[in-house]
């Protein structure tokens, strides 16, 4: 399915029985994601929650139109205020949301919280980042001598003629010199939604100063979990218990 918004195309696709009335799941990925790359956890989270979902595709991902200019330090600021509302609006969607984002799309998810509140069922993020961490740089590096080694071609799978200027947008910004005092800690605290926090201990871009900083600065009630024995990927390394951890949490608090 596709939506235009303010001259973009952005591809999507809706999960399990649609409902009027109720929340709905909304997917945020991470910042070299797609639809397909999530796997199963969409379906098989939301049959557990019993809820409908979306994920959909951000601009310069998967199927949804390139990027076309340079990104800049607020580069997420403009994914979780401005394209992810119009995009919402695009499909016509206004129920309650709960959202799941994975590390850019964590971080936008949190930044689309505490903007919106009043759209806001939940929010769960898996390595959600709110402010760049040395670590984070340190692990970028591996990345781009695999990328140029040929090792990330699988990449192009998803995102086809884009995949190096989505790869290089993403490792340049986070690397240079304006995003180096990145910090989103004080932006996030205008939301009560709940919250659940996750992150692997053994994150390769981000250590659980992340979820200290989360948790220190949201208002809402929420928890957090650091996985042991995870990387930066909780939903794929360890599926079966992230689902269990995040409906759990999701009965309790609702």
């Amino acid at each position: 399915m596709e939506a235009i918004c303010n001259d973009i195309t952005l591809h999507y696709e809706r999960i399990g029985a649609e409902r009027k009335e109720g929340p709905v799941v909304l997917f945020l990925h991470e910042a070299l994601g797609s639809i397909a790359q999530w796997k199963t956890f969409p379906e098989e989270l939301c049959a557990e929650l019993n809820l409908p979902g979306i994920v959909y595709e951000r601009q310069g991902h998967g199927a949804s139109t390139f990027l076309n200019t340079k990104r800049r330090s607020d580069y997420l600021h403009n994914y979780a205020l401005k394209e992810l509302p119009a995009f919402l609006e695009a499909i016509s969607e206004d129920r309650p949301i709960l959202l799941v984002g994975h590390s850019d799309g964590g971080t936008i998810a949190l930044l689309y919280a505490s903007a919106f509140p009043n759209k806001v069922a939940g929010i769960v993020t898996m390595a959600a980042h709110v402010i760049n961490e040395p670590e984070t740089i340190q692990g970028i590096a591996p990345a781009i001598k695999a990328y140029k080694a040929g090792k990330l071609d699988g990449l192009n799978k998803y995102h086809g003629e884009k995949t190096e200027a989505l790869f290089y947008a993403w490792a340049d910004i986070w690397r240079s010199p304006s995003f180096a005092d990145w910090d989103i800690t004080n932006e996030i605290s205008n939301c009560s939604a709940k919250g659940l926090f996750i992150q692997g201990a053994d994150d390769q871009y981000g250590t659980k100063k992340q979820l200290q900083l989360i948790s220190q600065h949201y208002n809402g009630k929420h928890q957090t979990n650091l996985l042991d024995r995870c990387g930066h990927h909780p939903h794929l390394e360890q599926s079966e218990s992230v689902i269990a951890l995040i409906t759990d949490w999701w009965n309790a608090n609702y």
